[in-house]
């Protein structure tokens, strides 16, 4: 009993150590499309939303840590996950896999860098759909035109 409350001890103390760390900024990587601007975090995340029409897509979900860790005192950067998709892209892509669809909102990233800019991130959707293309190959073509969309929203949101 006493090790268990030891170790519960040591590690509501850890807790707020961790929140101080700073966290790196998005990196380039295989398979993404990493743009860093000069906008601020909010400014970004508005013009992201703002212009998802850009590539004729609407924003279906958003989803981040950053509100609820403050509510528990932790101080964490800006980050918020926006999913963008369009019915057309949904009826396609169902009506050549049904496993795809769980892929659906594809989502960009928008982080807040150290120096307090921010980054807009995003899978390739033609990459986030090639694992099904071998039984679908219509996803290949469904996929371009998202890489194409994504990347008008992305150009939209981030000059």
């Amino acid at each position: 009993m006493f090790l268990r409350a030891l170790a519960l001890a040591l590690f509501a103390l850890a807790v707020p150590a961790m929140a101080q760390e700073e966290v790196a900024d998005l990196a380039p990587r295989d398979g993404w499309v990493v743009t860093p601007t000069d906008k601020d975090f909010e400014t970004l995340v508005q013009d992201v939303r703002e212009n998802a029409k850009a590539g004729k897509l609407a924003v279906v979900t958003m989803a981040g840590p950053t509100g609820a860790a403050a509510n528990r005192g932790i101080d964490i950067p800006g980050n918020r996950v926006i999913g963008l998709f369009n019915n057309d892209f949904a009826v396609r892509t169902l009506r050549q896999s049904t496993a795809a669809m769980i892929e659906a909102p594809i989502r960009v990233y928008v982080t807040e860098n150290a120096d307090g800019t921010a980054t807009l991130g995003y899978k390739l959707p033609s990459a986030v759909l090639a694992p099904y293309a071998a039984d679908a190959p219509g996803l290949g073509e469904i996929g371009a035109e998202l890489d194409a969309a994504f990347a008008a929203v992305a150009g939209a949101a981030t000059q």
